[in-house]
């Protein structure tokens, strides 16, 4: 296997759920605020190990007299490798583990992972200041969602499938959780007849 060979399935959307938001600027008054789309490392080691569990590997080494901490990263997928810088936020997540994660993402940028999140068109939000989130979660254009997504039940077919990623749930209101997603999901792709009107048989 070449990286050629998947490098569609590297490239691919993420699921809707597992992209996040955060402000880019906020308006000075407060109100408002661009918001980015990203992912974090988790979401692109899953999409290694889905992929090619045997054949990437992530080295890092720090880099010294930085006012962050600071490394530089090594993402090597089937042979290939590339490099970038990883900075730590400002603040109590400053740390080297954030850093590493940073690097990660950015390296895997360079094979295609996460990229079309760049392309994404602005999007501004009404603010809560006091909450530090948009008082409504910005939504993905239909092209930066999976092909499942795009159509009826796709996002809650999504759902359902993550929280029955390993078993199902011991707990009773999970399991109620799952099964409203599958109604859901179910619902959207055959409506049950109703207004006197059947499907055919």
């Amino acid at each position: 296997m070449k990286l050629s060979d998947v490098q569609k399935r590297l490239q691919a959307p993420f699921p809707a759920h597992v992209v996040s938001w955060k402000p880019g600027v906020i308006s000075k008054d407060r109100k408002r605020a661009l918001m980015l789309a990203h992912i974090d490392a988790r979401a692109v080691q899953d999409r290694l190990d889905a992929i090619c569990p045997d054949a990437w590997n992530f080295e890092v080494e720090v880099v010294q007299g930085t006012r962050l901490p600071t490394v530089k990263g090594r993402l090597t997928i089937l042979g290939v490798t590339r490099e970038d810088i990883g900075e730590a936020p400002e603040g109590d997540l400053g740390t080297l583990k954030a850093a590493s994660s940073d690097a990660l993402k950015r390296c895997a940028v360079h094979f295609g992972i996460g990229r079309y999140l760049y392309d994404l068109p602005k999007q501004w939000a009404d603010w809560d200041d006091a909450k530090r989130s948009p008082s409504q979660t910005p939504e993905l254009p239909d092209w930066a969602r999976p092909d499942h997504e795009r159509t009826p039940g796709g996002a809650h077919l999504v759902q359902a499938m993550e929280q029955l990623r390993y078993e199902l749930p011991e707990d009773l209101d999970l399991q109620r959780e799952v099964y409203k997603h599958l109604k859901a999901a179910l619902s959207s792709l055959h409506p049950e007849p109703g207004n006197g009107h059947g499907r055919a048989a």
